[in-house]
């Protein structure tokens, strides 16, 4: 029975149409959110009905925004959009970005500016536009507001062939740390969460040797558990962080990896 963690709060999930995003938006909408989703289009890459439709079956309040993160006046309206139809912003989950492979000789500019464009410029826009809104609101329990920033183990370690994804995933996590650091005597919390190998609805599209060199880097995947992270682990971990639980949390990277990086 859920305890309705984030009963009558306002949260913006990025990049929810699909994969860790739209697990984020039902989990929250399930613990009592009213969820506004900020995604260039509205059918999950993996398949299956909508984020949107799927949340309101369950009863859940969502509205959806076709937004691309990465540019400035899309964003501010999106957000301005939310506060005048909800009154505030709660919480801000800046979970949308996209993949390019390569290493730093495959890698084009124009790779690396797509990649960065979504993953950093896009993680900036979305913190500062709800920094903007939660230095303007009221404390609600111990905070203005809520940042969680969906980062990557790959922003700590190295991983061949990722040179852009990762860069732009440490970026990730050093915004979090700064504005954390800048923000907290404001009463904004600003956390992220770290995810290892995660089997989304495209992990199909995996060849079979690295599905088998992740499931030998992850401890978890060993038995008694045996396997590797599902959507549902990053949603919990975002949970925790986007609710009152997470009292004395901030500037943190949440590794949700089975272990990889410990191991």
């Amino acid at each position: 029975m859920s305890l309705k963690r984030l009963q009558d709060r306002v949260c913006i999930v990025t990049g929810a149409a699909s994969g860790i995003g739209r697990a984020i938006a039902i989990r929250f909408a399930r613990e009592g959110a009213r969820v506004v989703i900020l995604d260039p289009r509205d059918d999950p890459v993996e398949g299956g009905e909508s984020t949107l439709d799927c949340i309101r079956g369950e009863g859940g309040e969502v509205t959806a925004q076709v937004v691309d993160v990465s540019n400035w006046a899309e964003l501010d309206l999106a957000v301005t959009k939310t506060i005048d139809a909800f009154g505030a912003l709660h919480v801000m989950v800046n979970n949308a970005a996209i993949y390019t492979g390569g290493n730093l000789l495959q890698t084009t500019q124009d790779d690396w500016d797509r990649v960065m464009a979504v993953n950093l410029r896009g993680v900036f826009n979305g913190c500062k536009r709800a920094v903007q809104q939660m230095l303007t609101q009221p404390p609600l329990g111990e905070a203005r507001g809520r940042i969680v920033n969906i980062s990557s183990q790959h922003g700590m370690i190295a991983c061949p062939g990722d040179i852009a994804y990762g860069v732009s995933k440490a970026g990730v996590v050093y915004i979090t740390r700064q504005i954390a650091a800048d923000y907290a005597a404001q009463g904004i919390v600003c956390n992220a969460v770290a995810p290892g190998k995660i089997l989304t609805g495209r992990s199909d599209a995996i060849d079979e040797a690295s599905m088998n060199y992740a499931r030998s880097r992850t401890p978890m995947a060993a038995a008694p558990l045996g396997r590797l992270g599902k959507p549902a682990d990053v949603a919990s971990a975002a949970l925790f962080l986007a609710s009152d639980e997470c009292s004395y949390v901030n500037g943190a990277n949440l590794m949700v990896d089975g272990g990889w990086t410990a191991a």
